[in-house]
């Protein structure tokens, strides 16, 4: 059977930078560069004094692969609270013990003053210092170099792998294996397994291939199967899907708000499109071939709800939406609507609760791809550093979205 196009948006979204690449650094020890002489080392030794002096560790890139960089205090901060969401992000070196740690490790915190923080376990490693027993720093690049191994088997394989079978490959335990899987991708094994499923059919439909090929070539069993797992994902039928929306109904307005002229357009689901100063052009572009009805009865009733959203935000979470993205956007956009009405949240923050703390450059994507702001509140999310970032339709509309949200 020739399979659709394998979907490369789940992995590239959902997963850290250094883990997209199909070859993972090696962070063996015995690189020659890492083979020091007694005066060299003696040299790092005094340097690493006079970095304590100074407050400062040459070795820390605050960038990494993330959009937010990490700063000291963050970075501290994860350490204290032995945030797991950080390992593979840093270490944690000890100069006293010279050792280095992930950040969750469970060892009795050592004194602030004695505290360097490495961009990974190499970094640690080339100023002397030797990985911790307890928390094995370095199984994090295992880790990622299992997982990897298993996505590709999984991307390969011509129906589902067993757990035990994904497992026994990486040299771990079911549960173990299932547990890192989770961790780094947001989904567990199977669950990655079918989300890539649903991908390859999303995208042979979207190129015009027949319904049931789609069904068939994207590993589905049976349509049935297919059916059942699009069920509220799609927004509407396969068949409509293939040919652009049509045989769907969209409503629309264009209204005057306080923020400017506001587009909303829905389904019988959902808003599907909530913009600023944009019209019907737009509609055309997203959904070619859907039946366009510009206002109606019906519509009427949910079109006042997303007025009034816009003067108070916080009601705008409950309204229903009827939108679609890959695994990952979805999570994301389900985070941001469980943000507290007055709160922010950072890019690294809604990565984290959606599952991959690496994907923070995916999460901001994510952001950007949201069709229904105020509904989905994008503009609840700020960088780290508390200031506001970017808004797809300027900045002073998000100032006053935030500024209602406290308000209110």
């Amino acid at each position: 059977m020739t399979r659709a196009a394998p979907a490369r948006r789940i992995w590239e979204n959902d997963c850290p930078t250094r883990l997209r690449s199909a070859i993972v650094p090696s962070m063996s020890t015995e690189s020659p560069s890492l083979r020091e002489t007694a005066a060299v080392r003696g040299k790092r030794e005094n340097d690493r004094e006079e970095a304590m002096a100074h407050g400062h560790c040459e070795h820390w890139d605050h960038s990494r692969d993330s959009g937010d960089p990490i700063g000291d205090a963050q970075a501290w901060a994860a350490v204290q609270r032995r945030d797991r969401s950080f390992d593979g992000r840093f270490v944690t070196g000890v100069l006293s013990t010279g050792i280095y740690c992930r950040p969750s490790c469970a060892a009795r915190h050592p004194a602030r003053a004695n505290v360097r923080f490495f961009v990974d376990g190499a970094a640690a490693r080339e100023a002397g210092l030797r990985a911790c027993l307890r928390c094995l720093p370095d199984d994090v690049a295992r880790d990622e170099q299992a997982v990897l191994r298993a996505i590709n088997a999984i991307k390969a394989a011509e129906a589902p792998l067993p757990l035990a079978q994904l497992a026994g490959a990486a040299g771990y335990s079911p549960s173990h294996f299932q547990r890192v899987f989770s961790r780094l991708t947001g989904l567990s094994p199977s669950a990655y397994a079918r989300a890539l499923r649903d991908e390859r059919a999303r995208e042979a439909l979207a190129v015009g291939e027949s319904v049931t090929g789609a069904i068939y070539d994207a590993g589905f069993e049976s349509a049935s199967r297919f059916y059942d797992s699009m069920e509220g994902k799609l927004g509407m039928a396969p068949s409509a899907w293939v040919r652009g929306g049509a045989g769907v109904t969209v409503r629309w307005a264009v209204v005057e708000s306080s923020l400017g002229p506001m587009l909303v357009a829905a389904t019988d689901k959902g808003v599907c499109r909530l913009s600023f100063g944009r019209g019907r052009d737009e509609l055309e572009r997203l959904f070619p071939n859907a039946e366009l009805v510009e206002g109606g009865e019906d519509f009427t009733a949910l079109l006042q709800r997303v007025v009034a959203a816009v003067e108070d935000p916080a009601s705008g979470r409950e309204i229903p939406v009827d939108v679609r993205g890959t695994a990952f956007q979805e999570r994301v956009w389900q985070e941001l609507r469980k943000i507290p009405p007055g709160e922010t949240r950072s890019y690294t923050e809604i990565a984290a609760a959606a599952g991959n703390p690496a994907a923070v450059r995916a999460a901001g994507s994510a952001n950007g791809a949201n069709h229904v702001p105020v509904l989905i509140p994008c503009h609840c999310v700020v960088r780290s550093d508390g200031t506001l970032g970017g808004y797809a339709y300027g900045l002073d509309i998000k100032k006053k979205l935030l500024e209602r949200e406290k308000q209110g």
